[in-house]
């Protein structure tokens, strides 16, 4: 299945026009034709059926013709905050294998022993996309707005709050504080880890420290470690 991504469609919509660069990849590249179906998701969970009915390669329009609500696969909803890698090909690995996996939402977050505190998200936001179409998904994560580490900490959350830092502390496995029926939200700290002093905060605030293992992982995989093992454990 080619799948495309416009996150304004809905089920009311009537016809959808596709931009130029869109428009040309599907005349050109796609050799798309009038009379041919399109799949499209909005990223909400919904799979819409388009009829191409005017195939220009600057402008290329379709007639919705059938509209299907598409739950999510997983059973969870777990949100990483997670600091951005210096090397930004690490963070964009993280973002399309988390997506592929499944993941609600991410947020960048800025912490103290952080290398990157420019984060580009729109380059991030077409990582994602991709990775979602790729996928065959109809859900979109959540991509929030970089924060800095104590503001995300003084906020009020639901369900599971973990921290999974590198300091020699009594931790429970992540897998022992999984919960099917509740949120889980996990900070990931940057190279460097987080600070002392950060860690006393998160502490303060309820956030529970976790284990991912033995091995002492880099920030990217540590948190597409805890992807895996919050969707194997919902499996």
């Amino acid at each position: 299945m080619q799948l495309f991504y416009n996150s304004e469609i809905s089920t009311e919509t009537q016809q959808i026009t596709f931009d130029k660069i869109e428009s040309k990849h599907i005349v050109r590249v796609l050799r798309k034709k009038e009379g041919d179906i399109l799949k499209i998701t909005n990223g909400k969970g919904f799979l819409f059926d388009a009829e191409i009915n005017f195939a220009n390669d600057k402008r290329c329009s379709a007639l919705i013709i059938k509209a299907e609500e598409k739950p999510k696969p997983w059973n969870y909803y777990l949100h990483i905050a997670i600091a951005p890698t210096k090397n930004n090909d690490r963070i964009e690995w993280f973002l399309e294998k988390a997506t592929e996996i499944g993941i609600d939402e991410i947020t960048p977050i800025i912490c103290s022993n952080s290398e990157r505190r420019i984060v580009k998200l729109e380059r991030f936001e077409k990582i994602i996309q991709s990775a979602m179409k790729q996928s065959l998904k109809f859900t979109l994560p959540k991509l929030n707005e970089p924060v800095k580490l104590n503001d995300f900490i003084n906020q009020d959350f639901e369900g599971k709050i973990c921290i999974a830092h590198c300091e020699e502390q009594e931790k429970t496995l992540l897998q022992s504080v999984v919960n099917p029926s509740e949120k889980t939200t996990i900070l990931i700290g940057p190279e460097g880890d987080f600070s002392v002093e950060e860690i006393k905060k998160a502490l303060a605030k309820k956030f529970a420290p976790i284990s991912l293992g033995e091995s002492r992982l880099r920030t990217e995989t540590a948190a597409l470690v805890a992807v895996n093992i919050v969707s194997f454990i919902n499996q």
